[in-house]
Parts: structure tokens; C-alpha cells; sequence
């Protein structure tokens, strides 16, 4: 008669197929989850203890064992690829979570100088006196090489720096340690910016914090103001070629230039090669003019209507908010969602904006500081038709840095820009 003892073994042997088996099931479940196979473990573990199967018990231990070890390896990987990810969930931000920016809303100016630069202290008691007030941090940088200088954006010295951005860049300037001179609105030149020429910049600086509390320098020409200079004839063609725009619909031919020009003896092509490098317009291979902010002599995806019937392209949507207040005129803008393709509308009416949809915003961004604004900023400068399409255009083109502005800073930005290009005269 068999014993016990016997009977035990035979089931011990017969089960220990099935606990292979079973075995191998569970490292499945691990390889797809390690929580539930935690729990298997715990289930297994306990058939083992109630049929007296050390294989069962094993498998059981082997099992709970490996689970553990497959978290400990996920929550590792976790770490390393997203520490900070989160749900994409949007909520008020608290005033613990605000970025540093947010918390100290001061401007941050910095003046690059070469040691024992005669033009620094000139620069920064112009800083000082252009700032009214205004709360800043306002730190010298002492630049010793070439290396240092293009590291840090420097141009010649001093160079100055508001919230990281040259706001009196030139476009084509090369990182330098030599002496810099600025350009007044009289045409003349000196070893610092006037102070009406900071008080600017700084201004065009503290109007651009957005909803997010980053200060942004897209207001063209690098905050340095849209209005040529008087000196050489600049601002009288500047204002023919946008008159012409208005009229037209189209950018005028040097040769429409001739007259304004000769009055200050020069030629049309001369006056408008300087305004061209000054960044006032833009010129194709030809000469001729491709762009005079706020205008546009080719298709963009912004269009203008006056009500006389004459349509005009801008350069971006900035300037396209610009265009009404510039003329003191009624426009109707229409542009579309780079996103979506859903059509934009801007109805200005009596100094009076009207958006359709409610929701449209403006996205205003740069890609860097180098080169003409139609290169640098005007690909940035989009109409959207909500944020959520803001924020996925910005993704696709992370080369771009900015962020979105509600409707009323985007037309504030416009009027600002290029409220007073037609209002000051050469007589001014």
C-alpha cells in the first residue's frame, strides 16, 4: 500500500510540468506589467503553501522577485529620460510656480565693455538717466578677447544687452573688441546710444513681457524705432516709398524715388542701399525693394484692405496691426492659422479693433540677432487662431524663441512700431 509519503512525491513530480508552464507564463506578464504579476506572485505563493509544493512556493518567490526588479528598472529609466515630466494639464499658475522672471520682473541690462573703455561710463550714466526710475538690474561686463566676445554677443565696445538682447544690433556686425559707435537720429555718431534712443529700446522692452512674463525685443529694428533718421534724406524716401505703398498697392521703382532723392543730392539707389543696411527695407538682387516694413512688395500670408479698395501684403502680423494706426485709416487684416488654415480677420474702425475669431492671438518670437528683420523676427510673427494652435506651431519650429501675446499687447505693439512713421515729416 503506498504511503503517504509516496503519494506526495507523485504529486510533487506531477506538478512540476505545470509549474514550469505556469512559470513561464508569469515571466509573459512581467515582460507587459510588473504590477500584476506581483500580485500573481502573491496568488501562486499561496497554492504552493496549500498543496505543500516547494515548486509552486518557488516559482512564486522567483516571480515576486523579478517583478520587483522590473519596476526598480522602469522607475530608473523614468528618472533618467523625463524627470520633469508631468500631465499635460493647464492650470492658474500659483505664485510658487511662476518662473523667476515672473517673480522679479526687473529688466536685466548689461553693458559688455573692453577694460578701461572711455565710452562705458558714458553708457551706463545714459542707462541710468533713460531708465526714469524703472526697476533694473544694470551689471558691466569686462570683455579681454575675441573669444569672450562672441560668446556673449558683443559687437564692439560697449555693447549693450537688455534682457539678453542687443537692442541696437546691426545687421551683417561681427562679435568685436574694437570701439563701437551709434547712430543718432541727426545722423550723427557717438561712443554711446542717446538717451531718447534708450529710453526707447527700454520702453519697446518692459511693453513686450506677455502673458508669461518673458520679455520679448521683436518691435523691429531691434527696439532702435522704425523712423529713418532725417540726415541724408532717409526719412523723405523712407515715407515716399510708403506712401507709394498706400496709393499703389505695390513698392515704387527707384526711378518714382528720383525727385525725393536729387532734393538731397543724391541718387535714388544711394539713399535706398543706406536704408537697406539700416534695416528700414529690404532690397532684392536688383535693387529693387522687396520689403518696407511695415509693407510687403510679395505675397505673404498677411493681406491689408483700405477703404478706398487698395490692398497691400505685410511683412507679419505685427505689422499688419501697425498699418491702421500708422495711416489713421479704417483696414480690414486677413491672414490665416499657419496651423489650422483657418481664416483670420482684424477689423480696425475708428482707431477699434475687432478679431474673429474672439480667441486669435499673436505669436511673437526671433530666431536670432543677426540680419534683417524680415530674415530674423518676421517668421515669427504669426496670427493664431487660439493658444492651443500658438503652442503647437511653436513646437514644430523650436529654432524660433518667443512666446504668445493676448490681442490687446499685439496692437499695442503695432501702434507703438509703426503708429508715427507717416505722422513725423521731414520738417519735424
Amino acid at each position: 500500500m503506498p504511503s503517504s509519503a509516496d503519494h506526495r512525491t507523485d504529486r510533487d513530480r506531477s506538478g512540476l510540468p505545470a509549474t514550469l508552464a505556469g512559470f513561464g507564463a508569469a515571466l509573459l506578464v512581467i515582460a507587459c506589467c510588473a504590477v500584476p504579476a506581483l500580485l500573481a506572485a502573491g496568488i501562486l505563493g499561496a497554492v504552493g503553501a496549500w498543496l505543500s509544493n516547494p515548486w509552486v512556493i518557488a516559482a512564486a518567490i522567483l516571480l515576486a522577485a523579478a517583478a520587483a526588479i522590473l519596476i526598480v528598472r522602469r522607475r530608473a529609466r523614468r528618472a533618467a529620460c523625463c524627470p520633469h515630466f508631468a500631465a499635460p494639464v493647464e492650470t492658474a499658475p500659483s505664485p510658487t510656480s511662476q518662473t523667476p522672471s515672473c517673480k522679479d520682473p526687473a529688466m536685466r541690462i548689461t553693458l559688455l565693455a573692453v577694460p578701461d573703455c572711455p565710452n562705458a561710463p558714458v553708457a551706463v550714466e545714459r542707462i541710468t538717466r533713460a531708465l526714469d526710475g524703472r526697476n533694473a538690474h544694470v551689471e558691466t561686463v569686462e570683455v579681454t578677447s575675441q573669444e569672450q566676445a562672441a560668446r556673449l554677443g558683443m559687437t564692439g565696445s560697449p555693447t549693450i544687452l537688455i534682457d539678453g538682447a542687443d537692442p541696437f544690433c546691426v545687421s551683417g556686425a561681427e562679435p568685436s573688441v574694437s570701439c563701437r559707435l551709434y547712430r543718432n537720429a541727426d545722423g550723427t555718431t557717438a561712443g554711446a546710444p542717446a538717451i531718447e534712443d534708450l529710453r526707447r529700446a527700454l520702453g519697446n522692452a518692459a511693453a513686450l513681457v506677455d502673458d508669461d512674463c518673458l520679455p520679448l525685443d521683436a518691435a523691429g529694428r531691434a527696439g532702435r524705432g522704425r523712423l529713418a533718421p532725417m540726415a541724408g534724406g532717409l526719412r523723405a524716401v523712407q515715407q515716399a516709398v510708403l506712401r507709394h505703398f498706400v496709393t499703389t498697392g505695390r513698392a515704387p521703382d527707384p526711378a518714382d524715388l528720383t525727385a525725393v532723392a536729387a532734393e538731397q543730392g543724391r541718387t535714388a539707389q544711394d539713399v535706398l542701399a543706406e536704408l537697406a543696411a539700416e534695416d528700414f527695407l529690404t532690397l532684392d538682387d536688383q535693387g529693387r525693394i522687396r520689403a518696407a516694413y511695415p509693407f510687403s512688395a510679395v505675397p505673404t500670408a498677411h493681406r491689408v484692405r483700405f477703404p478706398d479698395g487698395v490692398e497691400v501684403w505685410s511683412m507679419c502680423a505685427v505689422d499688419a496691426l501697425g498699418i491702421p494706426a500708422m495711416l489713421g485709416a479704417d483696414a480690414v487684416i486677413t491672414s490665416a492659422d499657419p496651423v489650422t488654415g483657418e481664416t483670420i480677420i482684424v477689423t480696425s474702425t475708428g482707431g477699434h479693433m475687432t478679431w474673429q475669431p474672439s480667441t486669435a492671438v499673436v505669436y511673437v518670437g526671433r530666431r536670432s540677432c543677426t540680419g534683417p528683420a524680415a530674415d530674423v523676427a518676421c517668421g515669427a510673427l504669426k496670427f493664431f487662431t487660439d493658444r492651443r494652435t500658438s503652442r503647437t506651431w511653436a513646437m514644430q519650429y523650436p529654432e524660433y524663441t518667443g512666446r504668445t501675446i493676448s490681442q490687446v499687447r499685439a496692437e499695442t505693439l503695432g501702434r507703438s512700431t509703426f503708429g508715427t512713421l507717416l505722422a513725423e515729416t521731414d520738417s519735424a
